[in-house]
């Protein structure tokens, strides 16, 4: 059943986008309209609901957390999505950033290696009313290669180093967002041009750590 939320959660949701994003210069207008429709309150676990427009990442279960808002809209932003994109996110945890993909692109191929996370998403991003996600419980560090190549690939754990499997499934033109590092991580926004891998540091952030290979040194 598609969300109906109170005058309070639109409210709350706008003030939101208004405060804790757009002061803090994120312009995307299809971004901001996207954190605008997508209901927050529905990912966050139920007893968490009265903070779920705040400012901060909260916990839903298992050692994951859903990202502060800001960061959702930031990295979005930053990967430049069109709507004929199709996007890959390593790691779908509450399902919310998948929605926010999801409202922007034309395909997102969503992972996440917590098999009890991704059905609890899958449920949720259905019952939105949402057919252009596909979903897979596995270890995100090995992508999605038969679905590849994709024009923007958004991480939400980090590893140590960057993937190389990941890198190898961006299409020509295609961007990256990843953050990493153990101690200090930063966002690294990762593109392909004539061939060649180009990166640029963003900002300093904090993310679980990435599990699976990954967090072996294996990927």
């Amino acid at each position: 059943m598609i969300h109906e939320p109170s005058q309070e959660e639109r409210r709350e949701r706008e003030r939101m986008v208004k405060d804790q994003i757009g002061r803090r210069g994120v312009r995307d207008e299809r971004v901001l309209q996207a954190m605008r429709k997508v209901p927050r309150e529905l990912f966050v676990e139920r007893n968490d609901r009265a903070c779920a427009f705040h400012d901060g990442p909260l916990s839903i279960g298992h050692g994951q957390t859903i990202s502060q808002p800001y960061i959702v809209a930031y990295m979005t932003e930053m990967l430049a999505i069109g709507s004929a994109d199709r996007v890959l996110e390593i790691g779908t945890g509450s399902g919310y950033q998948t929605a926010v993909l999801a409202e922007l692109a034309a395909e997102v191929y969503t992972i996440e290696i917590v098999e009890e996370l991704s059905v609890r998403a899958q449920g949720l991003l259905r019952a939105q009313g949402y057919s252009n996600i596909h979903f897979r419980a596995g270890d995100g560090s090995l992508g999605w290669s038969e679905a590849a190549p994709f024009d923007a690939i958004m991480v939400t754990a980090a590893p140590d180093r960057t993937p190389e499997r990941l890198i190898d499934q961006l299409a020509e033109g295609g961007r990256m967002i990843v953050p990493v590092g153990s101690v200090e991580q930063n966002l690294e926004l990762l593109a392909r041009r004539g061939g060649a891998i180009e990166r640029r540091e963003l900002i300093g952030v904090r993310f679980v750590p990435m599990t699976g290979r990954a967090q072996k040194g294996e990927a």
